[in-house]
């Protein structure tokens, strides 16, 4: 399970929601090994005076958080983001400087999804890559 909020000021968010949604899913399925069809993402379009960007950071600055259930490799981790920072610059045009990337892990038991929690619901791609 994996779900994904980008964050980012809405004008500059909105004009390349759709490539951005589709490059993301394309990192998760090759990294994580996903099914084409599992897509959970979450577009948060703030503001600018709700969104404080480092220095040195344009309009265009985006934070991607990465929530999942534990259990993948460092090295898969790794790779995910290169993926993204490689592939979210090359087909949306944003500088490496204006991408953030976090991933967050809980244990599958914190998860609840189609009526179980996530230790006991049948999963069927692997977490252990």
């Amino acid at each position: 399970m994996s779900q994904v909020k980008i964050y980012g000021l809405q004008e500059p968010l909105r004009a390349i929601r759709n490539a951005l949604s589709d490059v993301i899913h394309s990192c998760v399925v090759d990294a994580l090994q996903f099914p084409l069809n599992k897509r959970a993402h979450r577009f948060l379009y703030l503001e600018p005076e709700d969104f404080f960007m480092p220095e040195g950071r344009s309009e265009k600055y985006i934070i991607i958080e990465i929530l999942m259930i534990e259990g993948r490799t460092m090295e898969t981790k790794k790779r995910l983001i290169n993926l993204l920072f490689e592939r979210i610059t090359q087909q949306t045009g944003l500088s490496l400087a204006d991408i953030e990337i976090c991933i967050l892990e809980s244990p599958a038991h914190n998860w609840g999804f189609r009526g179980k929690t996530g230790d006991e619901a049948a999963i069927n791609y692997k977490i252990n890559v």
